[in-house]
């Protein structure tokens, strides 16, 4: 499965107490006294769709916060990345979804979760 290299959104959302992080499509700079050490790319094991209307409430404010700030451009990258992996793709077809209505996604533990906001 192709790992997403765009500029994308994760929500990280665990135990319960959401943490959200923005990710920019370039890392930090290393000094020039460390050696550039390659980050590895989180294993996707299973891909689930989840409508940003079943979120609970503070989850869902988050969220919503956090689509607000992001630019029709990083949100463009994602849903390209999205249009790319045909795994994503085919479980949004499952639900009768497709990439212009996922505005964030999440990875932890091997399970990308792709939020929808749907009419």
């Amino acid at each position: 499965m192709r790992i997403f290299t765009a500029s994308v959104m994760i929500a990280a959302l665990s135990l319960g107490a959401p943490a959200f992080v923005q990710a920019q499509g370039a890392a930090p700079q290393p000094q020039a006294q460390e050696p550039a050490v390659p980050q590895s790319s989180p294993v996707i094991k299973s891909i689930q769709v989840v409508d940003i209307k079943q979120l609970q409430p503070e989850v869902r404010a988050k969220v919503d916060e956090i689509v607000a700030q992001t630019s029709e451009e990083d949100l463009k990258s994602l849903r390209k990345s999205i249009d790319a992996t045909p795994e994503a793709t085919s479980a949004l077809k499952a639900k009768g979804l497709n990439s212009s209505q996922i505005v964030a996604i999440n990875i932890a533990d091997g399970v990308l979760t792709m939020i929808a906001k749907t009419a």
